[in-house]
C-alpha cells in the first residue's frame, strides 16, 4: 500500500519552484509567484498543492476566477482535508465576489480539517456577528441572547463586507505557509 506522501511529494525541481512561488506570494510579487507555480505544476501535475496555488494565483494576478475555481476544486477532489486547499478556494470566490460561496467553503473545510485554527480565523473576519449587547456580560447570556434576538428582529442580519486579513494577508484571507518556503 503507497503512502499518501509518495503519492504527492514532489519532485526536486517542483519542491524547488513552489518554494520560490512562496516566498514571492509572501513578498507581495503575485506575478512572479504565479510563475513559479506554473513551472511546479508542470514537474508534478496530480499536486494538490501546485494545483490550488496556481488557480488561486491566476484569480488574483489574471482575474480568471473560472480557472481558478477549477483548479482549487480539483485539488480539493485529490486532498480533501488539508485547511489550506480550502483558504484558497475560499479566496477565489471572495476575489470573484461571491463572498457567500466562500464562506460556504470555510465551513465545509472547517468541518473536514478538524476545526483547522488558520480557517476558523479567516471564518472570525468574515462572520456577521455583532458584539454582545451587554458587553459586561457574556455573549451566551440569557440577556445578551435575547437582546440579540430582538436587536436582529428589529434591525435584521449584519452585511458581511468587506473580508479582513488572516495570518498573512494578500488580498482578502489568505494565509502561507512560510516555513515551508523560508530557511
Amino acid at each position: 500500500m503507497l503512502d499518501e506522501r509518495e503519492v504527492h511529494s514532489p519532485t526536486t525541481i517542483g519542491r524547488t519552484e513552489f518554494a520560490e512561488c512562496l516566498r514571492h506570494l509572501h513578498d507581495e510579487h503575485k506575478g512572479i509567484a504565479l510563475a513559479h507555480a506554473r513551472r511546479a505544476l508542470k514537474e508534478e501535475p496530480q499536486n494538490p498543492f501546485f494545483l490550488s496555488y496556481v488557480g488561486m494565483l491566476c484569480a488574483l494576478v489574471e482575474k480568471r476566477y473560472g480557472t481558478g475555481e477549477k483548479l482549487c476544486r480539483e485539488a480539493l477532489e485529490i486532498k480533501w482535508n488539508h485547511p489550506q486547499l480550502y483558504l484558497n478556494l475560499a479566496e477565489v470566490y471572495h476575489q470573484a465576489g461571491r463572498d457567500g460561496e466562500a464562506m460556504a467553503t470555510l465551513r465545509r473545510g472547517f468541518i473536514s480539517t478538524g476545526r483547522d485554527v488558520r480557517i476558523r480565523k479567516a471564518l472570525k473576519k468574515i462572520d456577521g456577528r455583532r458584539p454582545p449587547i451587554l458587553s459586561s456580560l457574556g455573549r451566551g447570556h440569557l440577556l445578551n441572547r435575547i437582546l440579540g434576538r430582538l436587536r436582529h428582529r428589529m434591525v435584521g442580519p449584519v452585511f458581511t463586507g468587506n473580508v479582513g486579513s488572516a495570518d498573512i494577508t494578500l488580498d482578502g484571507f489568505l494565509t502561507v505557509p512560510l516555513q515551508s518556503a523560508r530557511r
